[in-house]
């Protein structure tokens, strides 16, 4: 799989200047494979996030949340869900907490290249990638964009992506209270299955989402 990358807003970033949040959690993906989002992204407001990928083990995603929703951190996480895992030389995971540094976790059986890049508030990951500069230059799309967090993210997806070529995309965002009625924590929750532009369709599909369903006011700016 290709690139991913995993933000959480728990205090004010400091090029996002007034805005305090709690526990509300993003995820971004792109991948040659078809239909990411129902494989990689796992998130819950106020907990966490995690991202499974290469071969991915989709276990990690509500095990990993239900570790952190019991208080452990990121690291601990990570190092309980690949210790016991005895396929986790082909595993890729990242997983963000409310406190603490997000932690990752690539093994050595990983399709190269594969590796990480952990930022105060951010991971990105991925694996046959084209090599290093790929996470970095996602990296430093994501620390320089403009406008939403998504809309940074899309940004930073952009600047990355699987060697093979493109498939499917997703964006999965989580606050309390900000789902469909208000009713459940999934803001947005946007997939493209197979697409030759996943990208691009993503873009339009956020597009769409923030035209049709805005965010709530109570919300903030």
């Amino acid at each position: 799989m290709g690139g991913n990358l995993g933000c959480r807003w728990w205090r004010p970033f400091p090029w996002w200047p007034g805005i305090r949040r709690l526990g509300n959690w993003e995820w971004l993906c792109r991948v040659r494979v078809l239909g990411v989002g129902s494989i990689v992204p796992w998130a819950r407001a106020g907990v966490g996030a995690v991202a499974t990928q290469s071969y991915a083990n989709t276990a990690y995603g509500p095990e990993g949340l239900r570790k952190l929703g019991e208080g452990k951190s990121a690291e601990e996480v990570v190092a309980g869900l690949t210790g016991a895992d005895s396929e986790k030389a082909v595993r890729q995971l990242a997983v963000l907490g409310v406190g603490g540094k997000p932690a990752v976790f690539t093994g050595s059986g990983c399709l190269a290249w594969a590796g990480a890049k952990v930022g105060e508030h951010y991971a990105v990951q991925g694996n046959i990638l084209a090599g290093e500069a790929v996470v970095e230059g996602m990296a430093k799309a994501f620390e320089e964009g403009s406008g939403t967090l998504a809309e940074r993210m899309l940004a930073a997806l952009e600047a990355g992506g699987d060697r093979r070529g493109m498939q499917s995309a997703a964006l999965l965002v989580v606050r309390e209270g900000w789902g469909y009625g208000g009713q459940n924590d999934r803001y947005m929750d946007l997939r493209v299955e197979d697409h030759a532009e996943p990208i691009a369709e993503l873009r339009r599909l956020h597009d769409l989402h923030r035209k049709t369903f805005p965010r709530p006011k109570a919300a903030g700016k």
